[in-house]
């Protein structure tokens, strides 16, 4: 048996749990808000900057 197949065999169900639970927070709870956070914050940027110097495009006349 390799290192790895005797490390994963060694686990114990309280830190699979642990590790299970992690995993759900990290992939339900703080990405998909950080996802959230960093669109917004860009829409904002966005935003202020075409505020500041005017819609992309050729100038009217």
């Amino acid at each position: 048996m390799s290192n790895a197949n005797q490390a994963r065999g060694s686990m114990g169900p309280a830190r699979r749990r642990n590790e299970v639970i992690t995993f759900l927070v990290l992939a339900f709870g703080i990405w998909p808000i950080a996802a959230v956070g960093f669109v917004g914050a860009y829409g904002f940027l966005v935003w202020m900057f075409q505020i500041i110097f005017g819609p992309p495009g050729p100038p009217a006349h």
